[in-house]
């Protein structure tokens, strides 16, 4: 029908003339109240945000001589966190002497990633910065 004809039809019923689909030939109309639709479709809206999951980067510190129990208890934690869907930084922060022998916490974060690579993918390898050895890991998707 004509748009004229629509919109005397829309006035007679107290509602306005809403363009669901205004690009396609002819665009497709609906006899509704714009206000309530505006709030419905901003209330669906609000849902959707909240029910999307925003991933958090969680950081678990290590040291280079930590030892084994240590280790795979911290490996746990990492695990909880990435079943969860937070990424995981982890970080070795080197002492001293410590700083001339940087290929040993790499070893120890290898160690760590075996421990957790039923639940994780490496983003970034092991790097050394400064005084931190930096690794991060992302959950392994399902």
């Amino acid at each position: 029908m004509s748009a004229a004809q629509a919109n005397r039809i829309a006035d007679e019923r107290n509602l306005d003339l809403v363009k669901i689909s205004p690009s396609v030939v002819p665009p497709v109309c609906k006899i509704m109240n714009y206000g309530k639709f505006k709030f419905d479709t901003a209330k669906k809206e609000k849902d959707a945000r909240k029910k999307q999951k925003t991933s958090e980067l969680k950081e678990v510190w290590l040291s280079m001589t930590i030892d084994t129990h240590d280790l795979e208890t911290k490996a746990k934690q990492a695990s909880k966190f990435l079943s969860s869907g937070d990424k995981v930084k982890v970080s070795i922060r080197m002492r001293g002497r410590q700083q001339a022998h940087a290929d040993i916490g790499v070893q120890v974060m290898y160690k760590f990633f075996d421990i957790v690579e039923s639940v994780s993918v490496m983003d970034k390898k092991p790097v050394t910065e400064g005084r931190n050895i930096i690794m991060i890991l992302n959950p392994k998707k399902s």
